[in-house]
Order: structure tokens, then sequence, then C-alpha cells
């Protein structure tokens, strides 16, 4: 009987509520199938994959495929347990949230419509782009080996078009109300804990400030600030004897870019978003109500500005609900956003995120978030195996690295696996016989990233 590595097992094992014991075990199969598998990740792939371990059919897996797609919500709750355990309790979890448009231009997949690239835009020319939008909710933690944070992601939301939630007779919610409701679902999974959301530019809208007030005890938001941002200082309390409603805003404060002078000692270095350090001075940051003109109404956020003193980078304005949160901690939560960027990218090069080749309406919002699941599982297990011994970074001479990315997780969680299956009495014993720099090779040969 395979018996899982010891640093596998803890965040496999927290899947075990959400499955009956049979199917646990064939999701165990499954997952480790993955990892092994050095093909595209497809259903035929996989059972090549650990067909060492287990001679099972193709009919085997239809209860797991065949899961109801709300059952991804109790695999979220027990992925976002296990990623806790990592996060002290007097720390705030760090959730970095971001958009991703996976690709789909030439066979008709559910859920596929044109949206807009703001990335590659301008303000002359709109690009477009035929795929699927998925709102991405992740956690930020920190790993021994590597100086950076890494974004491992909890939820994934499918922004289905307006046209087709019309024709399916469902409300119709934008990419922000999406987002809005990943967060509402991750708040009671993590009690006691105070959830920092740090998003883009699209953030900075006036829904999500009134819902980050109402929830205050829980969430605060660091956003990037609007050019033209919608603030307004604390009414005076007039006296009258006329009868009136009482103000609500103030007058408009100046913008904290047009102050002009930093001030005095609120310079300090901050983390690099294409890494390295850079040093950086606040212009104004005071406290200012933020009245949102849709509901809610005003609410006190903290604007700095922020001034590249080596004048390679532009002035950017920030913005958090939490007034009392300093400018530099303000700064150093957007600039820890830029790992979910990067955990995007190396989840479709290295989990084929992009290249899934089911299309139906039942798979896609069930198959699809299983690949960023895999990346927080394989980082976790990465995580526990480096807590003993610090895993190397696999470089080459054109490609220097000085820390372990994920396809060194990978690789190593692999050569983990192969070591747990040679291991196996009565089936394997033969590779123990070999030379140690034979086997050895072969275990690099074996664990070597697609």
């Amino acid at each position: 009987m395979f018996t899982l590595p010891k640093a596998a097992d803890p965040p496999v094992r927290a899947f075990s509520v959400a499955f009956t014991r049979p199917t646990f075990q064939r999701v165990t199969l499954l997952i480790l199938g993955d990892i092994l598998s050095l093909r595209r990740r497809t259903s035929t792939g996989i059972l090549h994959a650990f067909s060492p371990l287990h001679h099972a059919h193709r009919s085997d897996l239809h209860p797991v495929l065949c899961c109801p797609v709300g059952s991804t919500c109790s695999l979220s709750c027990g992925l976002v347990a296990i990623i806790l355990e990592r996060v002290t309790e007097h720390q705030p979890v760090v959730a970095p949230s971001d958009h991703t448009h996976p690709l789909h231009q030439a066979k008709p997949v559910y859920g596929k419509g044109r949206h807009h690239d703001p990335c590659r835009s301008t303000h002359s020319l709109r690009v477009w782009l035929w795929g699927h939008p998925w709102v991405t909710l992740a956690i930020n933690i920190k790993f021994p080996f590597c100086s950076r944070p890494w974004a491992l992601p909890v939820l994934y939301a499918l922004d289905r078009p307006e046209q087709l939630n019309q024709q399916e007779g469902r409300p119709h919610k934008t990419p922000t109300r999406r987002a809005m409701h990943s967060l509402a679902m991750m708040i009671p999974w993590c009690p006691r804990r105070k959830i920092v959301l740090v998003g883009d530019g699209g953030y900075d809208s006036h829904g999500w400030t009134p819902c980050c007030h109402r929830h205050q005890e829980h969430v605060t938001l660091v956003s990037r600030l609007h050019p033209q941002p919608d603030l307004y200082e604390t009414p005076a309390n007039r006296a009258s004897r006329k009868a009136r409603r009482p103000p609500v805003k103030g007058r408009n404060p100046p913008m904290p870019r047009d102050v002009g002078q930093p001030s005095k000692g609120q310079r300090f270095t901050v983390d690099g978003s294409r890494g390295g350090t850079r040093r950086v001075e606040c212009i104004g940051g005071e406290e200012h109500p933020y009245k949102a003109m849709n509901s809610g109404g005003p609410g006190a956020v903290r604007c700095p500005c922020v001034h590249d003193r080596t004048g390679t980078r532009r002035d950017e304005s920030f913005y958090s609900t939490d007034p009392t949160l300093a400018p530099q901690k303000i700064v150093g939560r957007f600039t820890g956003r830029r790992s979910i960027v990067v955990t995007v990218q190396e989840v479709r090069t290295h989990q084929g995120f992009t290249t899934v080749r089911n299309g139906s309406k039942k798979s896609v919002p069930r198959t699809a978030p299983c690949r960023p699941g895999l990346f927080s599982l394989v980082s976790l297990m990465l995580g526990r195996a480096g807590e003993a011994k610090t895993p190397k970074a696999a470089s080459a001479p054109w490609y220097p690295k000085t820390e372990a990315t994920f396809s060194d997780a990978m690789r190593t969680v692999r050569r983990q696996c192969w070591q747990e299956i040679f291991r196996i009495p009565g089936q394997h014993a033969g590779v123990t016989k070999l030379p140690t720099r034979l086997r050895i090779t072969l275990l690099d040969h074996l664990s070597q990233v697609a």
C-alpha cells in the first residue's frame, strides 16, 4: 500500500472532510498522479502516471470527477484552514486579489465571452480577449527559504458574460461583485482574524469602500487611488436657528500629490515590484472622509502619495480603509500584491491552466479551479519539506536563480513521491539494488519538470 510523504500528508488530509473514505482514496491517487504526470493534465495522463501505484480503470474516477460544483467550497475551506496554520494569530491575513483571462479562441467552451484587456489597451485602442475571466483570491505566506511572499490561491470565481446570465436566468455580477462575494465567503473561514485585501486600481470603486467599512472589524482594503478621487473633509457643525438637514460632506481637500512638500520623517524603503528595494518618501497622507455616492455614506480613509527618490518611477497614490494604518505599511501591503501576478503566471506555465480540454457547462467551473488549488497544495508540501532541509534552486548558466520557485517545488515534491514509491516492499525491490549514483540519476530524470 502506498503511503504519502511526510511533508504531503497533512495538506492532503485537510481535504478528507469533503469526501467519503473510498472517494478520498481516489482523490489522493488523482493528486499524486497529477503531480507525477509529465504530460498534459488529462484523465488518461493521470491514469498513466499512477499506474505503478494502483491498477485503476477510468470508471473509478467518475465519483470524483462528477462531484457537484458546490463541493469546491468545502475544499477551499479546508485549504484556508491549512494555510492559516502558517500565519500567526497576531499577524493580519494578507489576501491579494486579481483577474486572469485564459484565452479560448478556437473551440466552443462554456462561459467564454469577449472581455476588455486593461493591460494591453491604450487611450486610443481597446483590446478585447475571448476567454474565461476568473476572479482570484489568494493568501500571502512567507517560507523560510524565500525572501518574497508566495500567494496561494484559495478561491476562483468564474465571471460569466451578461448575455449568458440572462439566458440562464441568473443575475449578472460584475468582477467587483464577484470579488466581494469571494471575500464574504472567506470571512467566516478566518475567525478572529484581520483580513487585509490588496487590489489593483479596479478596487477603488464606490462599492468597495462602504463594503469594507461595514466589515471594518474583519476587513481592511488597500488599493491604488484614482487620479481624481472623491475625497471630502469632515463637515463643520453649523450653528443655525433654522431646521436644516446636517451636512454629510465638507469641502474638497487638496490632493496628496498636490501638496508638493514631503512629510518630515516619512522616508522609508519598500520592496520593489520586480525584486530589490526602493527608497521612497511620503507626500501627505492625512485622514480624509470618503463619500460613497451610491450607498454606505462617508467613511474615513488614509491616502498617502509616494514619491520615488531615485526618480525612475512616477508618483503613486494609495488608500486604505483603516485610517490608523501607517503609510509605510500601506505601501508595503500593496507592493506584496505582485506575488499573485507571479502565481497566476506559474499556474499557467506549470499547471496547464489555459490548456484544459473540457468545455461543458459542469466541467468548466468544477475542474478549472483545481489547477490553482494544486499550486497551493504543492507549495504547502514544499514549505513543510523546507523546514527540515532548504530546497535547492535549479539554475542554469543562462538563467541563474538564488531562490526556489514553483518549478523547484514541483521537482522536490515529485522526487519525494518517487522515493516513497520505490520503498514499497515487494514491488520495486530491484531499484534498491541499483548503485547509488545510478539511483540518484534515475530520480533526477523522473523528477524533472515538464
